[in-house]
């Protein structure tokens, strides 16, 4: 095998759960440095031809969890024309990864202002992942009125992680609002449409029962990059502004690719 680069170190694969044909989550334990609930790490596989690919995923899982910060979940879509994900849906358990000894990322709830009462976290895909990890961080009841988990998807069979979501229920009662979102099927309980859409037109915060306010909340927007862009157009329509360290605003993003 070829030297392994710097920054990557050594993990085995403890398990895959399959949720549908494509999308998956990889356990994986190795011993990466502590990380904030809501960041990502790269993992690679050697490519047999003297050289590496890797890619960058967010880790599901919260570091605080009892099994340790250094057992980890990576939700996956495996695309089929993609250099890595299908190798890594390939893997079982007993499998030799890489992993990023590093995390990073700043969708965090270090790097959210204070003051806020209202916690959005508007999802498309596969990155509602970081949003499970920060949604289970401890305590964090304590800082927020209410809390908003949106997941925009396709189909049904996405709408993964409900008995987690079930859990988040139990835990933080009336506080906690679930929006799922439908964009290929009709299901009852689920709206249809893009989340840009529907921050404009106000249907998010009719069906999540929390109203927006510059003044109390917070917005953190993860999913595929063309999303993103269009729902901080959306924010900045109804008068938010990007969230900045050397200038408060309120919402963030990250790109999932």
């Amino acid at each position: 095998m070829t030297e392994i680069p710097h920054g990557l170190i050594k993990g085995v694969v403890l398990k895959r759960h399959d949720w549908t044909t494509r999308l998956f989550s990889l356990f994986v334990e190795a011993p990466i440095n502590t990380y904030q609930a809501g960041q990502f790490t790269k993992l690679a596989l050697p490519d047999g031809h003297g050289d590496w690919v890797r890619r960058a995923y967010s880790i599901v899982n919260n570091p605080k969890q009892m099994e340790g910060h250094q057992q980890m979940e990576f939700l996956i879509i495996a695309d089929e024309s993609g250099e890595l994900s299908p190798r890594l849906k390939a893997l079982n358990s007993g499998d030799e990864i890489f992993v990023g000894k590093e995390a990073s990322g700043f969708m965090t709830i270090n790097e959210m202002p204070q003051g806020v009462e209202d916690l959005w976290l508007l999802s498309t895909g596969t990155a509602i992942g970081p949003f499970i990890s920060i949604l289970e961080t401890p305590l964090l009841e304590i800082r927020f009125k209410n809390i908003v988990l949106v997941h925009a998807v396709r189909a049904q069979s996405e709408l993964i992680y409900q008995e987690r979501i079930q859990q988040l229920f139990n835990r933080y009662n009336k506080r906690f609002h679930y929006v799922p979102i439908v964009s290929r099927e009709h299901v009852t309980g689920t709206l249809c449409g893009r989340i840009p859409t529907l921050l404009l037109n106000r249907e998010l915060e009719k069906s999540a029962q929390c109203q927006l306010s510059k003044a109390h909340s917070f917005l953190y927007i993860c999913g595929n990059p063309n999303m993103v862009k269009d729902t901080s157009d959306a924010l900045k329509e109804l008068g938010f502004n990007k969230h900045l360290r050397r200038k408060l605003g309120q919402f963030s993003s990250e790109n999932y690719w």
